[in-house]
Order: C-alpha cells, then sequence, then structure tokens
C-alpha cells in the first residue's frame, strides 16, 4: 500500500502564481505515482482574508482546471475542495483545545501578516489558520506533507499536535513529516528577490499563471539582477540571478550547475533573461490553452464530486473515532 500524501492551495485570486506552480504543483506531477495522493483546494484557508470581490467561485474553478492542466491526474489523485468536507472544521475545534496559544502567536503565518499590516486588526481566522491546516492533515492518516521551507514550521506544529493528542488519549493520529522540494522550493520575487514571490507582492515582482504571457516576458526581463553580468547561483551574494536560475531549473529540468556552463561567457544578462522568458511563457501558453480545453469539457465539477465522497467517508471516520476519544460518542 502506497504511502499518504496530503496538500493544498488557496484559490485566492484569479491564478496562482509561478512561485506556487514550481513549488507547489510541479513536484506533484511525480508524487501521484509515488504516493496516494490527496490535493485539495484550500477554500476555506481563503477566508481568512476578506473576498470582497466575490468571485472565490471562479477561482475555485480556475485552480481545479490548473491541477488537471499542469498533469494531475484525477484516476490517480482525490481532488476535492476542503468546505464540502465539514469535519475539517469538527476536528479543526477538538485540536485547538488541544492547541496553547503561544504556539499559535510564534507561526509564520500570523506574524508575517502582522507585520505586513501594522495597523490593522490581525482577523482571528489568521491565527487559528494553523488549527485548521493541522485538521486537513491529521483527518486523512498523512504520512507527508510537501511544504515550501517556510511552511515547516506549520507541519512541525502538526507534528506535535498529534503526539500531544496521542499522548493524552491514546494512540490515534499518524505523525505526519514534511517534504521539501529540492529545487524551486522558495520562488521569490523578480523585484525583491530577498522576499518570497506572492500575491501580496507587488505586481511587477510576481508571475501569475494566466496572466498575458507578453506581460510576463516584459516582467522577467525587467527583473533585478546585479552589475556583475556574471550567471552563477548564489543566493546570498547573487539574489536576483539565483532565483531567475532556480525558476530556469524547475522548468526545464536542467540542473543549475549546467545552466551555470552554459551561460559561463555571456558579457550581460540579456541573453539569459530572453531564454528565461522564452521558456517561461511557451510553458504558461501551454497550460493556458488546456486550462481552456479543460473548462470547455466541463469535467471539474464530476472531479471534485468523486474526489470529495473518497475524502468525505475517510474524514467521517476518523472524526468518528476522534470524538470517542474525547468523549462526545
Amino acid at each position: 500500500m502506497k504511502e499518504r500524501m496530503l496538500t493544498g492551495i488557496k484559490p485566492t485570486g484569479n491564478s496562482i502564481t509561478l512561485g506556487n506552480y514550481i513549488g507547489g504543483l510541479l513536484p506533484l506531477i511525480k508524487y501521484q505515482d509515488q504516493f496516494d495522493l490527496f490535493l485539495f483546494v484550500a477554500d476555506l484557508h481563503a477566508l481568512t482574508v476578506y473576498q470582497k470581490d466575490l468571485t472565490l467561485g471562479k477561482n475555485i474553478e480556475n485552480l481545479v482546471a490548473t491541477y488537471l492542466a499542469a498533469g494531475i491526474d484525477p484516476n490517480k489523485v482525490t481532488i476535492f475542495k476542503q468546505s464540502e468536507i465539514p469535519e475539517h472544521t469538527q476536528l479543526e475545534w477538538v485540536l485547538t483545545c488541544t492547541t496553547d496559544l503561544p504556539d499559535l502567536l510564534k507561526m509564520p503565518q500570523y506574524k508575517n501578516y502582522k507585520e505586513i499590516n501594522k495597523n490593522k486588526a490581525v482577523p482571528a481566522g489568521m491565527l487559528m489558520y494553523p488549527s485548521l491546516m493541522n485538521a486537513d492533515i491529521l483527518l486523512y492518516n498523512t504520512d507527508y506533507i510537501p511544504v515550501g521551507i517556510d511552511q515547516k514550521p506549520h507541519v512541525n506544529l502538526c507534528h506535535d499536535i498529534a503526539i500531544k493528542f496521542n499522548a493524552r488519549y491514546g494512540e490515534t493520529f499518524k505523525i505526519p513529516k514534511p517534504i521539501v522540494p529540492e529545487t524551486g522550493a522558495k520562488i521569490m520575487s523578480l523585484t525583491i528577490p530577498t522576499k518570497k514571490m506572492s500575491k501580496s507582492e507587488s505586481d511587477n515582482g510576481t508571475i501569475y499563471l494566466l496572466e498575458d504571457v507578453e506581460i510576463t516576458r516584459r516582467k522577467i526581463m525587467k527583473a533585478i539582477t546585479d552589475s556583475e553580468n556574471k550567471v552563477y547561483f548564489n543566493p546570498e551574494t547573487k539574489p536576483g540571478v539565483s532565483n531567475l536560475l532556480s525558476i530556469y531549473s524547475a522548468l526545464s529540468e536542467i540542473p543549475i550547475s549546467k545552466l551555470e556552463e552554459k551561460y559561463a561567457n555571456i558579457s550581460n544578462y540579456g541573453v539569459f533573461k530572453k531564454d528565461l522568458a522564452d521558456l517561461v511563457c511557451d510553458k504558461m501558453a501551454q497550460i493556458q490553452a488546456r486550462i481552456k480545453r479543460i473548462k470547455e469539457l466541463g469535467i471539474i465539477h464530476t472531479v471534485l464530486k468523486n474526489g470529495a465522497n473518497k475524502a468525505g467517508f475517510e474524514a467521517h471516520n476518523m472524526l468518528e473515532t476522534v470524538y470517542k476519544k474525547v468523549g462526545l460518542k
């Protein structure tokens, strides 16, 4: 029997970023053959930030279509919406009551939001985000969680809460382990290459998978590098060039060392950037065409329904076990 892996992406905005695609989706293409993969749309997590344009339904459709267009096979992978499995929020409360407040206060999601929004009140959902994430993971007897480097503290907390619950109530949850993809686990902003590429960064620093490819091309050609005009990987002294090399390597499957050799004799970054822009734009155009076709076929609802049936069965059984352990049944 295959070990289980679980992961999810929030459907915030019309499109995921190139960083989400490289760090989140690309590794899953290989993992879907290696693991029993559960892949969900984290639509409840999306509510931690006010969705003022009320286009969440369309964003969910785009995200599932992107899963499929990227190469995720619904015959191998259980794809479902988090909100369609009520056991996520039911288990969240039980786990919240097992979690100490200081542990939540030190989580990156909360700390980052508080830092960026200094003059705003922090939504309670942002603080409780890790408890819902713990429920997402522990409901499904998950063995592994693929994460970006910055998300490891959340999985470590889940690990600790599972151990704490098991110690209190008896063996119940599997203890999950994080997996960090070797290449492209954390793609950085094109304009501030010391910060992660994200939807909260400037549009010039972030590439969106569904944006016009010519806009993407301009962003890459304007990406921050340095004045050395030498292509080699060193995130500390050359964060901009190193970030572009990470993107290039992840999309081309060419080792960074080979790319360093290829561009060893260039006199400026123009050729390197043009080649990268061609690669990225070609990949994006292919994915966008597949997304359009998937929507035309009208298969997204069926994929989500089938996934919810399987996920719901397992979630129900786990919650029944938990409720019995804590005395609710």
